[in-house]
This record gives structure tokens, sequence and C-alpha cells, in this order.
């Protein structure tokens, strides 16, 4: 087995390896405004790293959300352009996953809450009972309007962060990791858990920022 991890559903655009025991190497940068620009060199990096090739990898793992827009589509195509290229399954998994399955390796506990930063002054958030147990699905909200839900619950990523005062408990991981994704996928593959994976496609929660003007005028002669 040799997994290729990649997420860009969060600012941190993050690439990995794994073979299925560990992770061989991992590239991670965080600019919301270069995904693009960053991920292919993040897998040459960590290709280079474990010194293999891209034909030598059995499976692409990507995040599949939640996340804005633009920044999610950049891994996605990624992922599944790989797939289909080198004749591989590709496993979708929620981005909150990866960073609860983070925070679980840096000792937290459950239950607790995982939110990151959904702009427009919401967290894109999801409860989990252990860093491998979701509870419910991931939403998108106003901080004060989910309070009472997360009270007295420890909460990680930059979302809660953000929010002292709805997450005073707020703790790192800070931002998405996609060796934390590869273990958790290669985790699941050696269990035999394939219907835990996630379709490679956009999980957005709501509608991209770029709206079609409504009531424009017709400029072109009729």
């Amino acid at each position: 087995m040799l997994l290729l991890a990649v997420d860009t559903a969060t600012p941190a655009v993050t690439a990995a390896l794994h073979d299925g025991t560990s992770v061989l190497a991992a590239a991670d940068q965080v600019d919301a405004r270069r995904h693009g620009e960053l991920l292919l060199p993040s897998v040459d990096a960590v290709l280079a790293e474990a010194g293999v090739t891209l034909d030598s990898v059995t499976g692409i793992v990507v995040g599949t959300g939640p996340g804005p827009y633009t920044g999610l589509r950049v891994g996605l195509v990624t992922a599944t352009t790989f797939a289909s290229v080198l004749g591989v399954p590709v496993y979708g998994l929620c981005t909150l996953d990866g960073l609860a399955y983070a925070a679980g390796a840096a000792g937290v506990e459950g239950p607790f809450v995982v939110a990151t930063d959904a702009r427009r002054k919401e967290v894109y958030w999801a409860r989990y009972e252990d860093p491998r147990t979701r509870v419910g699905d991931p939403a998108v909200d106003r901080p004060a309007d989910i309070a009472d839900r997360v009270a007295g619950l420890p909460a990680v990523g930059a979302g809660a962060l953000l929010y002292p005062e709805v997450f005073p408990d707020a703790r790192g991981p800070e931002h998405q990791s996609a060796a934390a994704l590869a273990s958790l996928a290669a985790e699941r593959l050696a269990a035999g858990e394939e219907s835990a994976f996630l379709p490679p496609a956009p999980l957005y929660l709501r509608r991209p920022d770029a709206q079609v003007p409504k009531n424009y005028k017709v400029v072109t002669p009729k």
C-alpha cells in the first residue's frame, strides 16, 4: 500500500505519503490564496523525500471539506486526476475528520469539537465522541448560534481559536494535516472499512461567494 493524501479545504495546503504502516513524508504550508500554486510542488516534495515515483502510488486520499469553494476544488480535482491517470481508487474523507484524528494523536480525548474558519464570521464544525467517531454531519454556523451546543467541550482547529468567547478551551492542532488524513485512511482500509469513505465530491454546505449578478443589463445587440 502506498497512499498519497492531499487536502486544500482549509488555508493549509498539505500532502503526505503513507505506506500502510507509517507516514513516509509530509509537506504542509498555510496560505489561503495559493492552493493551486502550492499543491503540486508539495506532492513533488513528498515523493522526492520518500524516494518514490507517482506511479508507485496505489490509492489517493483527499479531504472533501467542508471548505470554501475555490480552494476545496483544487485538492479534489488534483486527486481525481491522479486517480484517473494512475488507475487507482480515490478515497474521500471529511476534512474535519482528519483534524479530529490529528487531535487524538496530540492527546485530545472525547468528546470534543472541531471547528475550521468558514469566513463570513462563521465556522465549519462537528462534534466528536472520540478522535475517530463524529456525531452527526458537519455544519456551518455563526459561533454565537451554537454556543449552547458546544459549551463545556474542548475544541480544536483554526475556527475555534478565532472565537475564544464561544470556544474557551480551544487548542491545537490548528490546521489540517494530510499526514493525519492518510493515517486515518490507512487505518480504515486495514480494518476493511471501505464503506466509511466518501465520494471525491466537494462538501460545500453553502452556496459559493461568487454569484451571477441579478438584473444586469444586456449589452449585446438583439
